[in-house]
């Protein structure tokens, strides 16, 4: 049986910076799924139960604090790498508490790599969840 790959949600409402972020996370050995928005994903997220969620903090509707607070996630327990322009530090408290990264824009495709290498460990595990 081939190893097991890890599975990294994006979360990012502008087309071209999810489509390259999701390049980005395959490149390294990731799976990888795409979502427009928070919603989009907490309506799957106990389906895929991903091991590590890159997420912009600013999405149209939800934010991705109020995302990463979710029941839903919480209850997961899933890691979360932040990207924002700016950090607020009324997110700032919050956000540390549940463990988030933060990386700011613009980023570097190393960086982003090792902030989930960082949360979520290697591409390839040992297990099958």
């Amino acid at each position: 049986m081939p190893p097991y790959k890890k599975l990294i949600a994006v979360v990012e409402d502008h087309v071209s910076v999810r489509k390259a972020l999701e390049r980005l996370v395959r490149s390294a050995g990731y799976r990888c799924e795409g979502f427009a928005s928070a919603e989009d994903f907490l309506a799957v997220a106990n389906i895929c139960k991903p091991d590590c969620i890159v997420s912009d903090i600013n999405l149209g509707g939800m934010t991705g604090l109020a995302m990463a607070l979710h029941p839903v996630l919480t209850a997961l327990r899933v890691p979360v790498v932040f990207i924002t322009g700016a950090l607020d530090p009324t997110i700032e408290g919050p956000a540390r508490e549940i463990g988030a990264a933060f990386l700011f824009k613009p980023i570097q495709g190393q960086e982003l790599l090792e902030a989930i290498v960082d949360t979520a460990g290697p591409p390839l595990a040992d297990y099958e969840p």
